[in-house]
């Protein structure tokens, strides 16, 4: 039942997360911005957005470790929904960027809270295979959003979203929390421990690696397939060019990437190998994706599936993020550490921005793309492997 409902939750959470990039073109003019200002006003929506999960990564997570995992999950959930349906009502851009960080800071606790629990409840040997099943599932939603977004007005879209996960709330029924952390709070351990991340060089950049090693996915998704059309035009794709087509398919990709790396992850048993082969591929893509010339729409439509498909560590690096450190602070850092690579957006695409500015839309991809596949790598090959790590222990401060 917590597999399913983790599941389902992150299917809505990248459904509300993905929308906004999906639907962003006709909501902007339905309320009043000018053609002129729409990339730039998307990007803003977008940055304000991140922000917003960053503040909830925080938020969540330290409500996970202080009050139970559970609560957190569902407590996201809500949030995210109710922030989806007032969107449909928004009517300006000062609006709009509210609710977008509001949801922001809803969407950032379903998966942490999910992975956590899953991490806690499963066996030590096969608890790969629950944050896979999470992972993969819910980046379909990606899909949904798509699909919907093609075929009803933006309010709809978002109204849509926001009644799922309100229906999904009703599954509460039958979840139960995590037994590490009922032994932590039964003990008085429990604590607001979030700054001692912080106070520990070791333990400090052991939480920054964690954080690095997922820049690469966040700059394809936040970059090269959100700012797809741009790319397109860039490489002369014949044909028109939706970014909604295009983000369904690299999610798909993204979705049998993460079926394949979580399976590869116990065969291998191991994380960071999984993570080492991901990173080259995305490499070998991204260099495709930019350098391709006057390729079909339907061509360039398989590359951002091989976009995604690349980006399918998700799960793996999250898993090995919530397989680093003790229960009294494993939600904290479960939810910070992907929303803070989500977060990272905002740099990512305002380096790309004042790059492509100067030295265009290829260069400036390049440049930050390198950047954060080679602080990735270096990341991933500094932390210790955790496959089949006992987490049933204390950090001591």
């Amino acid at each position: 039942m917590l597999i399913i409902v983790a599941a389902l939750g992150y299917f809505v959470d990248i459904y509300d997360l993905i929308l906004f990039n999906i639907v962003k073109k006709p909501s902007l003019i339905s309320i009043g911005v000018s053609t002129e200002s729409l990339e730039n006003t998307g990007i803003l929506l977008f940055n304000v957005q991140m922000t917003g999960m960053l503040v909830g990564g925080m938020l969540w997570g330290i409500l996970g470790d202080l009050k139970g995992r559970l609560k957190v999950l569902f407590g996201s959930i809500l949030l995210y929904s109710i922030a989806n349906i007032a969107n449909a009502f928004a009517t300006d851009v000062t609006t709009y960027a509210i609710i977008r960080f509001v949801a922001g800071v809803g969407l950032a606790g379903e998966l942490g809270a999910g992975i956590t629990l899953i991490s806690e409840t499963m066996n030590k040997e096969n608890r790969g295979y629950g944050t896979m099943i999470i992972v993969t599932f819910g980046a379909l939603g990606a899909v949904l959003a798509a699909f919907v977004a093609d075929n009803f007005d933006w309010k709809i879209a978002y109204i849509a979203g926001g009644v799922l996960g309100l229906a999904l709330l009703a599954l509460r029924i039958g979840t139960m929390e995590s037994k590490m952390f009922l032994s932590t709070q039964h003990s008085g351990k429990t604590s607001f421990a979030f700054h001692y991340l912080f106070t520990n060089p070791k333990r400090f950049l052991k939480y920054l690696s964690c954080i690095l090693i997922g820049l690469p996915i966040w700059f394809i998704v936040g970059v090269l397939i959100a700012l797809c059309e741009t790319f397109a035009k860039q490489i002369g794709v014949i044909g028109n060019v939706k970014v909604s087509t295009a983000i369904a398919a690299s999610y798909i990709g993204l979705s049998i990437g993460d079926l394949l790396s979580g399976t590869l992850s116990q065969i291998l048993r191991s994380r960071k190998k999984v993570v080492v082969i991901f990173l080259v591929m995305a490499a070998a893509v991204i260099l495709t994706y930019l350098f391709s010339k006057n390729i079909s729409s339907k061509v360039f439509y398989i590359l951002c599936f091989a976009l995604g498909f690349s980006t399918g560590f998700w799960a793996i690096f999250v898993t090995i993020a919530s397989e680093q450190f003790g229960t009294n602070i494993r939600s904290t850092v479960t939810n910070t550490v992907p929303n803070f690579v989500r977060g990272a957006v905002v740099p990512i695409t305002l380096s790309y921005k004042s790059l492509a500015a100067s030295n265009g839309s290829i260069i400036a991809a390049i440049t930050v793309g390198s950047v954060c596949l080679a602080l990735s790598l270096i990341s991933v090959l500094s932390i210790k492997e955790t496959f089949g790590k006992d987490l049933n222990y204390i950090e001591e401060f």
